[in-house]
Parts: C-alpha cells; sequence; structure tokens
C-alpha cells in the first residue's frame, strides 16, 4: 500500500494562508577553544542514535545475510507487540478487521495494480528453483511472482470475493503482514531504512459520500496514537498529483483532492501542500512528526484511491447508482428504485507507518527511558542471598507477576491469565548494592528485594522511583507490599498505557 518517503524529509510545501510559517530550524555553529578565543561552553550531548540504543538495550541486530532486515531480539519483539497490541484494541474503536494475507503473489496481480508498471524497481522477483514444480502455464511470466511491497491488492481481492451492498460500506480491513521493498544498500540504516518491515496497514472501502467522515475518523485515530507515545509536534501535508507517473484521469485527481482538503479543513488542523508529491495511484495526507532534535519524520499517511477499485473491478450494489458514485443523495422514488453497481472509495491509512521506524523514533525519543507499558525490562527481582527459601519466594513472586502461579489449582493447566509482563530474576552470588546499579543502569522500570526479611509475611521491597510520571508523593520510596498488590499497582499502569 503506502509509499514510503525518507526517514529524514526535505518538504517540498507550499503553506496555505490559514497556516503559519513553518519552523525554520537555524543550524547551531560552534567555535573552537583556542587561546585568545577561550572558552567555557560545554559542546552539546549528540542526539540520541537508535541504532546504538539499539544494542546497548539489547533491541536488535543486523547480519550480512540480511541486509536491510533487522533481526528483533527478546527486548525488541516485546515493544513490537506492545505497539501492535496497542493498535489491536484502538481497532475496537475505529471499526477495523484484522486480516491476514500472502507474502507472494503472481507478477500478474502486480500488473493489474499498476504496481508493476510504476514500483517495480523497488520490488522483489521471485522464482521456483525446481522448473518441474512451477504452475502449469503456458506463460513462462506467469511463474514469476513477486514479495508483496503492499497490502492493497491483496485486501481488494477480499473486498472482491463477496456480493456487496451499500448497507456493508464502510469495510475496514487492517493487516500486518511482513513486507519488502528493494531499497538502495547505500541507504540502509537501522531500523529506519529497511528491505523488510511490517506495517500497521488499513485499507478503508467507503461510498464517495463516506470519505469525508472516514478520514476525519483516521485523523482522530492519529492524534490518539500520538497523545500515547507522547510524540510531537506534528503537522500535516497534503501531497498532489504527480507530474508524470502517476494512473487515472486529471477529473479523478482533482475529485480526490478536493474530497482530502474538504476534510483537513474541517479537521481544523494546520497543513500545507505537496505540489506533485502523491502515490502514482492517488493524492494522500502525510503526518510529518518533528522529533527532539528537529528532525522531520513522515510516518502516519492517509491516501484517497479512485483507481485501485476501477483497475480491480470492485463494485457494491445501491440505489440511484449514478448519483451514488458521485456521492449525492435523492429523496426522488424513482431514482431510489433503481440498483445499480458503484464502485466503492479506497482509503489507504497507516496510523504508525512502518512499526520499525517509529520503534527507531521512540528508541531515540524515550533514550532508555521507556514509559513502563513499553519497557522491555518491567521488573527485576533481586535476592540478597541464594538459601532456598528466598530463591523460592522470589520464584513464587515472579510467577504471581507473570500470571503463569494459580495457587488454588490441583494441578497444572493452560496459563490463562497472563499478565504479559516482563519480569527478570538476579539470584547471582554479588552485593545487592552491584545489583541494584546494575539493573538501573539496564533501564528496569520497578525493582523489587526479597531476603530474610521479607519470608515472615510473604511480601516485597519494592523500589518504584523510575515508576512515577513525575506526581509528587511517596511513590518515590521504597515500599513494602504483597505480591498481589503490587501486580495489581503494575496491571493498572500497563492499563493506562503509562
Amino acid at each position: 500500500m503506502l509509499l514510503r518517503r525518507a526517514a529524514r524529509l526535505c518538504p517540498r510545501s507550499v503553506t496555505r494562508t490559514s497556516c503559519t510559517t513553518p519552523h525554520v530550524l537555524v543550524p547551531t555553529v560552534f567555535r573552537r577553544a583556542c587561546g585568545s578565543h577561550a572558552t567555557s561552553d560545554t559542546p552539546p550531548k549528540p542526539p540520541a542514535d537508535h541504532r546504538q540504543l539499539g544494542v546497548q538495550q539489547e533491541l536488535f541486530a543486523t547480519s550480512v545475510y540480511s541486509p536491510g532486515s533487522p533481526l528483533l531480539l527478546p527486548n525488541g519483539a516485546r515493544i513490537f507487540n506492545r505497539l501492535v497490541d496497542f493498535l489491536r484494541n484502538q481497532y475496537v474503536r475505529y471499526g477495523f478487521q484484522e486480516v491476514i494475507t500472502p507474502t507472494i503473489y503472481k507478477k500478474a496481480l502486480w500488473a493489474k495494480s499498476g504496481h508493476l508498471e510504476n514500483y517495480s524497481d523497488d520490488m522483489f522477483t521471485v522464482t521456483s528453483t525446481s522448473p518441474s514444480r512451477n504452475d502449469a502455464t503456458e506463460s513462462t511470466e506467469e511463474d514469476e511472482y513477486g514479495l508483496k511491497p503492499m497490502n492493497c491488492p491483496g485486501h481488494c481481492l477480499i473486498f472482491a470475493a463477496q456480493r456487496r451492498s451499500y448497507r456493508d460500506l464502510p469495510i475496514r480491513y487492517a493487516d500486518f503482514s511482513p513486507l519488502h521493498r528493494n531499497e538502495v544498500s547505500g541507504a540502509l540504516s537501522g531500523l529506519t531504512r529497511v528491505r523488510r518491515f511490517h506495517q500497521d496497514d488499513g485499507h478503508i472501502f467507503c461510498r464517495p459520500s463516506q470519505v469525508e467522515e472516514e478520514i476525519r475518523k483516521t485523523l482522530d485515530f492519529v492524534r490518539v496514537a500520538y497523545n500515547v507515545f507522547k510524540l510531537g509536534p506534528y503537522r500535516l501535508a497534503l501531497s498532489t498529483r504527480p507530474a508524470d507517473q502517476y494512473i487515472g484521469t486529471a477529473d479523478d485527481w482533482d475529485r480526490a483532492e478536493s474530497a482530502l482538503k474538504r476534510a483537513l479543513e474541517s479537521s481544523g488542523q494546520k497543513w500545507t501542500i505537496n505540489e506533485g508529491d502523491g502515490a502514482f495511484y492517488g493524492p494522500k495526507i502525510d503526518i510529518i512528526l518533528r522529533d527532539s532534535d528537529g528532525k522531520e519524520h513522515q510516518t502516519a499517511t492517509i491516501q484517497l484511491d479512485f483507481q485501485l477499485p476501477k483497475r480491480f473491478e470492485l463494485e457494491y450494489q445501491a440505489p440511484a447508482p449514478e448519483l451514488e458514485q458521485k456521492g449525492e443523495t435523492t429523496t426522488d422514488a424513482e431514482k431510489l428504485s433503481e440498483f445499480g453497481p458503484v464502485h466503492p472509495v479506497l482509503i489507504h491509512r497507516a496510523v504508525l507507518g512502518s512499526v520499525e521506524r517509529l520503534m527507531a523514533l521512540l528508541i531515540e525519543h524515550y533514550n532508555g527511558k521507556w514509559p513502563f507499558w513499553l519497557n522491555p525490562r518491567q521488573v527485576i527481582i533481586l535476592v540478597i542471598n541464594d538459601s532456598p527459601p528466598v530463591l523460592d519466594l522470589a520464584k513464587s513472586v515472579q510467577e504471581m507477576l507473570l500470571g503463569v502461579e494459580d495457587p488454588t489449582a490441583a494441578e497444572q493447566g493452560p496459563v490463562v491469565n497472563a499478565s504479559q509482563l516482563s519480569v527478570d530474576v538476579d539470584n547471582r552470588k554479588i552485593s545487592i548494592g552491584a545489583k541494584v546499579r546494575e539493573a538501573k543502569a539496564k533501564g528496569y522500570g520497578v525493582i523489587v528485594t526479597i531476603g530474610p526479611r521479607q519470608l515472615p509475611k510473604k511480601t516485597v521491597t519494592v523500589d518504584l522511583s523510575r515508576f512515577s510520571d513525575g506526581t509528587p508523593g511517596d511513590i518515590h520510596k521504597q515500599k513494602e507490599m504483597t505480591p498481589q498488590e503490587l501486580l495489581t499497582l503494575l496491571k493498572a499502569k500497563v492499563d493506562a498505557y503509562a
């Protein structure tokens, strides 16, 4: 689906009169100190680099055997899965149904969608090394497959698999299937420029009259998500028809651009125009995020598409089809009695964009100080000594916090209430002070201490100093509590995305 932009943008923006002038970044000039121009200025701290932090925090690794396809380590996978789970929770509100689609399709599909003509340089071709296993077909070209760079053609196939009525629309599909794009090797970088990635890909098939409302809801989705991540500020940019490489008629593009402009105006947010920067199949709204270092990144995007529904002959049945196709309504009983086929409008949308790229932004944004719900190292249990009673209590507390212990069960069954927390135990024979220092250096959100003093009441001592969001109170002090009380506190923090 969505055509990615470079991680750092140099926007070709034409500011509308209703918008303020875009912020201009002024480079800081640092003068070298010398005998005649002594200075006590401290050099600025270099900006966080997710590639270095990813190694330090054990989030991902790279390999010469998979250039552009990073390997997510357990800590990185935890962050990835929590981002995806966050979106799945929001899909309930915004009406998306998740689907799973193939990784490879025959090239004939990409020819039909227009990608082969307009996007082939960025695609990977897949062929069999065993000719005897090729599909039985007269054309050798039919035996060539392409790794999908986008999900939209697959979602069009799903829409076309059933007969649709205007009452069924809007239909919203979401997909986290991996995508592959053949980025130039010299441009590959960490998690920001990759060849394999996951997109929070969504496609909305709607009636022409529903376009503006769907875009409004998507912009609200973006607002909610970025508030949770504490990312911003961001700006909206409308990218219009390219000068040459595009499909469809100028009239189709004018209609699509007008619909997006109306949606932007009704949003009440400031926006700019990027002339000629649309995707080859339609105009789009890009969400441009400014990070703490002043760099801009395109993350979310909303694209309006009249072309793919025509190319895939997608239809739904509706009364007064000619008016329906224009997004118009009527009360004329005679016209309403006539039913006919109408092409839906396709809205491509991604709230996070590439999940990997957003991870890179968050790694640099938080710089090791993760909010508890996203922290890959949430809880560590430190034991004062390695006596069997202390180790047994530590193991019991860990299982309680993980949600895998059921004291009332006569025998072990399937885990039904896993907390999804990450809880480690440090039972090494080193001093407790060294363990605490190491736990803090590694960024654990909550440090739990267990020793002989906790055995009689089976309680734990909890350091919540890194757990606070800045609210004044005694949360900065160590607390004595039961494991169940601690679990309740931690789950409340996670449920609040805090």
